[in-house]
């Protein structure tokens, strides 16, 4: 098996683990955990992202669907009065054309999470529900099943980056369990404000190796934009911009409503489930994983393509052995990912 699979199933596994045992502590928080993978910004993407969510407001976020709010949406609902009023006088300046405000108000309206109407040439806007404060905190975690040293120098630069922005309550790094009496990751060059997991992926259970330290999110970030490449000897400064409190906290919002959206069971969108070689498996009964037949493994997402020599498109009726599903083939493992996905969302 190559290393690459290796690194998405353990990717998936992780998630998985996360899901029913997050926080890896004795003490619980109570709060209700929601997982996604491969989300971010622009500049950083994480492997897996778990959001401890206060339950009660949670549950007030499922009003709002289960599609994500964008920016445009969020400035909306976040300030929406309580009774009807003209748009523009009720909304602080957004720093773009009032035109975008407009069409995030037909959006908004269109999805039935604000209250529009016309009083002469003149759209007036009210809020349906208060939006909840729902996310408490958001963790990061990057997976590298074989954390040898070459791993841990490109691991080591992107940590500090993580830490640096502090955009993330913590930052861990989850690496197989070798069972040594010393896990060697904590040998490597990881910083000592990130956490270590040693994850057994087929039992998924996890030990804590090293605790993180609780990162600054509510302080100005440091954006590490250029490092010194001239070798040891080079002893000039890295180039680097300060993020304001604000701006993190709106990018925390953001990111965490992605995730509400997309969980981590999402793989299934970048894969070919119409394929007749497209399997959803749960050896263990924990966890469905994609599983390629025509390869007798789970496959990545790369992999699973219309470019595949293997891919045959699945015949309408053959997997329902009857009439086909509505939407064609490949829906029914859409069905089931998103029918566990939307467990994780009480409320909906």
């Amino acid at each position: 098996m190559d290393r690459h699979t290796t690194e998405f199933e353990f990717e998936l596994r992780s998630c998985r683990w996360a899901e029913r045992a997050w926080p890896p502590t004795e003490a619980t928080s109570g709060n209700h955990v929601i997982v996604a993978r491969q989300l971010g910004t622009k500049r950083r993407r994480w492997d897996t992202i778990v959001l401890e969510c206060d339950p009660a407001a949670l549950r007030e976020r499922a009003a709002f669907g289960p599609e994500r709010l964008d920016s445009d949406l969020l400035h909306l609902v976040r300030n929406a009065p309580t009774e009807w009023t003209y748009y523009r006088d009720c909304l602080p300046d957004p720093g773009y054309p009032w035109r975008y405000v407009r069409e995030a108000i037909h959006r908004a309206d269109d999805r039935d999470i604000l209250e529009t109407r016309k009083s002469g040439n003149r759209i007036q806007i009210r809020r349906k529900w208060p939006y909840p404060d729902w996310v408490d905190r958001i963790i990061a975690i990057e997976n590298k099943p074989d954390l040898d040293a070459s791993a841990a120098r490109v691991l080591g630069s992107q940590l500090e980056y993580d830490v640096a922005v502090s955009l993330a309550d913590e930052v861990w790094v989850a690496t197989r369990a070798t069972g040594n009496a010393v896990e060697p990751a904590l040998f490597e060059g990881v910083p000592i404000e990130a956490g270590i997991l040693a994850l057994e992926p087929a039992a998924l259970t996890a030990t804590v190796e090293w605790y993180p330290r609780t990162l600054p999110v509510a302080e100005p970030g440091t954006r590490i934009l250029e490092r010194p490449d001239g070798g040891a000897r080079d002893g000039s400064a890295a180039r680097f911009e300060y993020v304001d409190p604000e701006t993190k906290a709106e990018t925390r919002l953001a990111i965490a409503e992605r995730a509400y959206e997309r969980g981590w069971r999402s793989f299934v969108d970048t894969m070919r489930p119409d394929c007749r070689g497209f399997q959803l498996r749960a050896r263990d009964g924990t966890q469905l994983r994609p599983h390629c037949s025509a390869k007798g493994r789970c496959q990545t997402a790369a992999e699973c393509s219309g470019s595949c020599p293997e891919f045959e498109p699945e015949p309408p009726g053959w997997r329902t052995r009857g009439w086909p599903i509505e939407g064609g083939p490949g829906t029914r493992c859409r069905q089931l990912l998103e029918d566990r996905r939307r467990r994780r969302r009480p409320g909906l």
